[in-house]
């Protein structure tokens, strides 16, 4: 059943917004910004080298369709964020106007990255969300938590998209240990993050306050509440609240706007390509990734990026069931492989404990010349033929790596392995 969402009527929202900006004018003069760490130049150039974003987005200097950034009239701003089909409320003041500007200004290079990565991310977290009925708009949060970056870890050491601390990971069915860390699960935490975010809802019963506590706990948000004399309201508890906490409420409506009319800023999103899509296993017994890249003809970047939970190449199935996700083909041929996935011997595999096993490749498989896969995208109008020519290679053997049996149908921006 989907969430039954009221929305406010324009004029009250106006209202609302005017006292809003009203009450929060001096405080934003006399604030220098603070910004949320995943708001922070080195947490979204990190973005960069996540696999998925390396294989899938195509990075173009010529992305902006104009350096010029143009700036509106307050009631414009204020006309957008009641534009949006939003449930919880999106007031405009100065505030909100400085994380706007700086999302529409220096980070909007930032902006156009987060914007081909959502398509990825954004997905999972509205599932999520739906999942528990609780607004979609908090899907935004992770954009000022990590930047879309799942190996995000905060000066604190909250990690992932939705940035758990381990205790609140663990409470929320996390888990934590030296094998695995499932805060970096993106679609494992985006669950764990909207049963949090209900929790909280049902303590404070209001979604700026859920935010606010998000960041910095119920127990601060309770101590600025009865500084303020009880009154339960953001912008009045405002001036009581941890630095960076102030700044975070602003800065996710500054998320929502700039996600959202990005384009009236001449931003444009880097062009992406979704990848293929995937399944999942559970694994009740100990398997190393380096057996499974061997037999399933999948290269280990890729699987380390679909399974980022797992700390080493050790997946413990042996304490604990566990979910492997990978591309349909190598889902396919680690079933047909049966044990031998199990048994298959490594040359001087190692973890950081020991070495399991020097034995020999198995499968018959040949290294490529730098002992790496090599990977290439269908373009339009290629063939299964036209790529083994390419690259000096066999329809059949492109079959075996990619695990298509005897399919020879590919299609446009898909990824094969070619050795």
């Amino acid at each position: 059943m989907r969430l039954k969402m009221t929305f406010l009527g324009i004029a009250l929202l106006a209202t609302q917004s005017l006292m809003a900006q009203e009450a929060t004018t001096s405080t934003a003069d006399a604030d220098s910004l603070a910004l949320p760490e995943g708001m922070q130049q080195h947490e979204i150039d990190s973005l960069l080298y996540e696999w998925n974003i390396r294989n899938f987005l195509t990075l173009d200097d010529s992305c902006e369709t104009s350096a010029e950034n143009p700036t509106f009239a307050p009631e414009e701003y204020i006309s957008r964020l009641q534009r949006l089909p939003n449930v919880m409320e999106m007031p405009y003041n100065d505030v909100v106007q400085k994380y706007i500007d700086l999302y529409s200004g220096r980070l909007r290079r930032s902006v156009s990255i987060m914007l081909g990565a959502a398509n990825f991310y954004m997905p999972l977290f509205e599932e999520a969300l739906e999942s528990y009925q609780i607004p979609l708009e908090l899907k935004y949060l992770p954009i000022i938590e990590s930047a879309l970056n799942p190996g995000a870890v905060s000066r604190a050491g909250a990690v992932g998209l939705w940035q758990f601390m381990i205790t609140t990971g663990k409470q929320y069915g996390l888990e934590v240990t030296s094998l695995i860390d499932e805060r970096r699960d993106p679609i494992k935490s985006s669950y764990a993050a909207a049963r949090y975010l209900k929790d909280l809802y049902d303590i404070f019963g209001d979604w700026t306050l859920v935010i606010a506590s998000y960041n910095c706990g119920p127990g601060n948000v309770n101590k600025a509440i009865k500084r303020a004399g009880g009154v339960r309201d953001y912008w009045q508890i405002y001036p009581y609240l941890p630095n960076e906490t102030r700044g975070y409420v602003p800065a996710f409506i500054a998320a929502n706007y700039i996600m959202n009319y990005y384009c009236d800023h001449n931003i444009c999103p880097v062009g992406s390509t979704l990848p293929a899509g995937t399944d999942t296993l559970t694994l009740s017994r100990n398997i190393y990734m380096e057996q499974i890249s061997a037999v399933c003809h999948i290269g280990m970047d890729e699987l380390k990026a679909l399974n980022p939970q797992f700390r080493t190449t050790l997946i413990p199935g042996d304490a604990r069931a566990c979910t492997l996700r990978m591309p349909a083909p190598a889902v396919n041929t680690f079933v047909e492989a049966g044990d031998s996935v199990y048994t298959c011997k490594i040359e001087g595999l190692k973890t950081g404990r020991k070495v399991v096993e020097t034995a020999v490749k198995s499968k018959n498989e040949a290294p490529s010349p730098s002992g790496r896969a090599s990977y290439v995208t269908v373009r339009d109008g290629d063939t299964l033929g036209a790529i083994a020519r390419r690259n000096h290679t066999s329809i059949a053997r492109l079959q075996s790596l990619n695990g298509m049996g005897r399919r020879t149908t590919i299609r446009s921006g898909q990824k094969l392995r070619v050795k």
